[in-house]
């Protein structure tokens, strides 16, 4: 290639944000053509620009515009509604991300990854030992157990008793155990078969071959380092684990049933003593479960493509022959056996309850002591965002595992209340006093949004003044100024997120803490608890009940229902692509289970084209990054050898870098990381509007500050009608940024900036950069 048709060559990268967009709209033509990628994720153009590199006369003083689609990777098909029930486990995972910066604390950091890892290892547990509630205590063990709840029900009519208590073959409590377990058995099966899938289709790519620069000191954020976005080994062996902890919680449910009768029954030695010889594997299965949960994480220095396929195959194979053993065990013939009220459920989620309280404090302690050392006053919660928002994933998982077991038992018990002279005993007492906390925890969540709207109304009082300031010369109106000061002060609630979240996560921890003391001193229900006691404290106490299990199930029926619209509306589907757009971000270090990590096909993809583009061409490239795709953008300009970053220019808008990610992800998009990503790309401008709920200044200190961010962008465009706005100007908020004339001003200065250079020779496993470089130039 001539060195003057490389200099006249310029390639725009665009990334859109959160809940995705067409090619056609990126690039603001009907006829786009596919240059790289496929259905999942991909790299158009408009079809006049597909052999752009071969006119560069036909774009000089403009550059070439690509646009790279990744919605697919959060919306595509309508498996994607599966991914609702994977929530709690996607919110833990953002937890282990949430770490304060730390400067030298490996191990402080190594105890916070520890302690978030067995937050995820109790939620499986914990969505396992829902199912076992529903499958074996309430259907197989009460319902089925029960001549008045299993009449009429005619799939229930071989494993139930008649009115003397005989039945058939699968009418002994241990058979039915044993069959009704096949449920979650399959459920663990359905989570590892998921992660296992999503994995090769989205987790598998391989990074771009990274070989340091001698010139530059290893790079201090992780998300440059080269194994960053691989993180194949963790996950492996966190899957392994997950999986036999799952099969492990059904061995338990269906194996000390019967252990603990063979016991009080006094019957044969051999069962009593194979009883617990299964009671003692299970001890070890459990104990080895957690050792390799506690292993060091993840490895980011390099790409670590070892598997430790002894301990993946290994450990689930031999959790699956625990559990077939157990099957057989509970299936021997004991026509004495009778089932009556509950199977010890109390114990098991109480256990579980109180485990994810402790680790959640110890969790916020070590948080505490990082954040202490390294302070940083835009951290959310003062570095405790981490903690708080594990303790939110423990809140949804009760609170799915309770819906669940809640509605079960009150179709199974059908007029009747369980737990209240029903059918049926119902679900353990735990769950109906965590269901009572609901409302007052909804009452607290009122309170607190009271006192948002307040000052939601203070600020748009104070911006009123401001807009008059920010048009002057227009003539007044009213209801225009106001829904502009309106639009800015909604925005701005995004900064109160941590005030929200600070405060719903400390009552639910306080509540459920007295949720749990209730049931295990009172073993009753709330209202059965508080009869005898003062009148207001049982109408509160039974009015509690009714609400917390009347919203209970009214969530679990939305939950439901959202899942189904989900997986037959593409549009719906996409709506839920939103919130897997800003959590699925993070790779799974945390939970196996969690959704896939979007991330390890996207930053690869960008990084790829990158650098493939810069090494034929050695021209300049602009890398436009729309909200969630400015994140992407960095994230990419991070990964690129640093010869080539530096001949790179980077353009955010509506971009959360700061506001949301460097708040609440503080290690990793705190200050010092993204004043080493200004150091360390060509030139780098961002822009935002005080109308925007997401996007905002990235605010790096001192002189960096101005260079990176261009004043606040003015929206709308007009106060009134001009004669370049005839009609009234739209509120774009976070919308087509483009449309703004500044963009183009920016995106052309950035451009203007780059110097191209004749690419160089290809070092062995690198693509080849630019020789030499254009240096950074002061913004």
């Amino acid at each position: 290639m001539e060195r003057d048709t490389a200099d006249e060559t310029a390639l725009e990268l665009l990334v859109h944000g959160v809940g995705g967009t067409t090619p056609e709209a990126m690039l603001n033509d009907p006829r786009t053509v596919r240059v790289s990628g496929d259905d999942t994720a991909a790299v158009y153009r408009r079809a006049d620009d597909a052999d752009a590199e071969e006119r560069p006369d036909d774009y000089r003083g403009k550059p070439v515009p690509e646009a790279y689609v990744w919605c697919n990777l959060t919306s595509g098909n309508g498996s994607r509604a599966l991914w609702l029930l994977l929530l709690p486990f996607m919110v833990v995972n953002l937890a282990h991300w949430m770490r304060p910066n730390a400067h030298r604390r490996t191990r402080t950091v190594r105890a916070y990854g520890l302690l978030v890892r067995l937050v995820g290892l109790s939620l499986t547990v914990l969505l396992v030992a829902a199912a076992c509630e529903v499958a074996l205590d309430l259907v197989a063990w009460q319902c089925a157990g029960t001549h008045a709840c299993a009449e009429g029900r005619s799939w229930l009519g071989f494993l139930s008793v008649d009115a003397h208590g005989h039945g058939g073959w699968w009418s002994q409590p241990g058979r039915r155990l044993a069959l009704a377990a096949l449920v979650p058995a399959a459920l663990t099966g359905l989570l590892w078969y998921l992660s296992h899938r999503t994995w090769g289709a989205y987790e598998s790519q391989q990074p771009l071959p990274h070989q340091p620069d001698p010139e530059e000191e290893a790079p201090t954020n992780a998300l440059g380092r080269p194994g960053f976005w691989y993180g194949r080994r963790l996950v492996a062996r966190l899957r392994a684990a997950h999986t036999a902890a799952g099969l492990l919680t059904v061995a338990a449910a269906v194996g000390t049933s019967a252990a603990r009768f063979d016991r009080e029954s006094g019957g044969p030695v051999l069962l009593d003593v194979l009883g617990r010889i299964l009671d003692g594997a299970l001890v070890v299965g459990t104990a080895i479960v957690v050792w390799v949960v506690c292993r060091r994480g993840r490895s980011e220095k390099r790409v670590d493509r070892t598997l430790d396929r002894t301990l993946v195959r290994l450990l689930p194979a031999a959790a699956l022959a625990l559990l077939v053993l157990t099957f057989l065990y509970a299936g021997w013939s004991r026509p004495e056996w009778r089932s009556h009220g509950r199977l010890p459920g109390d114990a098991t989620f109480g256990g579980i309850v109180l485990v994810q309280g402790a680790v959640v404090v110890a969790l916020a302690a070590v948080a505490h002591a990082i954040h202490r050392r390294a302070r940083d006053s835009r951290a959310a919660l003062r570095g405790l965002g981490g903690p708080a928002t594990a303790m939110l994933a423990c809140a949804l998982g009760g609170v799915m595992s309770g819906g669940v077991a809640q509605r079960v038992a009150d179709w199974l018990d059908g007029s009747g209340t369980p737990g209240a002279g029903g059918t049926i005993e119902g679900p353990p007492v735990l769950l109906s006093w965590q269901a009572s906390v609901i409302p007052p925890l909804l009452i607290v969540v009122a309170v607190v949004c009271a006192v948002l709207a307040q000052r939601t109304m203070r600020l748009k009082r104070r911006e009123m003044a401001t807009v008059a300031t920010d048009y002057p010369g227009e003539h007044e109106d009213t209801a225009r100024t106001s829904r502009i000061a309106g639009t800015r002060a909604r925005a701005a609630l995004t900064d109160q997120a941590p005030m929200i979240i600070g405060a719903v996560s400390t009552v639910t921890l306080l509540l459920g803490a007295g949720a749990l003391t209730g049931a295990w001193a009172t073993h009753q229900v709330p209202g059965r608890a508080a009869q005898g006691t003062y009148d207001i404290v049982e109408g509160a106490a039974q009015t509690a009940q009714a609400m917390g299990s009347w919203l209970i199930g009214l969530g679990f029926i939305l939950f439901v229902t959202w899942g189904r619209r989900a997986y037959r509306d593409a549009s719906a589907r996409r709506t839920i692509g939103i919130l897997w757009d800003v959590g699925t971000f993070w790779p799974r270090a945390a939970h196996p289970f969690a959704p896939p990590c979007y991330a390890e096909r996207a930053v690869p993809d960008l990084t790829w084209r990158m650098a493939t583009w810069i090494r034929t061409t050695g021209g300049r490239l602009v890398l436009s990054g729309h909200s969630q795709g400015s994140v992407l953008a960095a994230a990419a300009a991070w990964q690129l050898h640093p010869t080539i970053r530096r001949r790179v220019a980077l353009l955010t808008y509506g971009s959360p870098l700061e506001r949301l990610y460097g708040r609440w992800f503080p290690a990793h998009f705190g200050p010092a990381a993204l004043g080493a990503l200004h150091r360390q790309v060509d030139c780098w401008r961002n822009l935002h509007r005080t109308t925007d709920p997401i996007g905002g200044p990235v605010r790096l200190p001192g002189e960096d500050g101005p260079q990176v961010d261009h004043p606040a962008l003015k929206d709308p465009l007009a106060y009134g009608r001009t004669e370049q706005h005839p009609l009234p100007a739209p509120i774009l908020g976070h919308s087509d940024y483009q449309a703004d004339p500044v963009f183009a001003e920016e995106r052309a200065r950035l451009l203007a900036r780059l110097r191209p250079e004749v690419p160089g020779p290809r070092p062995d496993g690198e693509p080849a950069a630019p020789q030499g470089s254009s240096g950074r130039s002061s913004s």
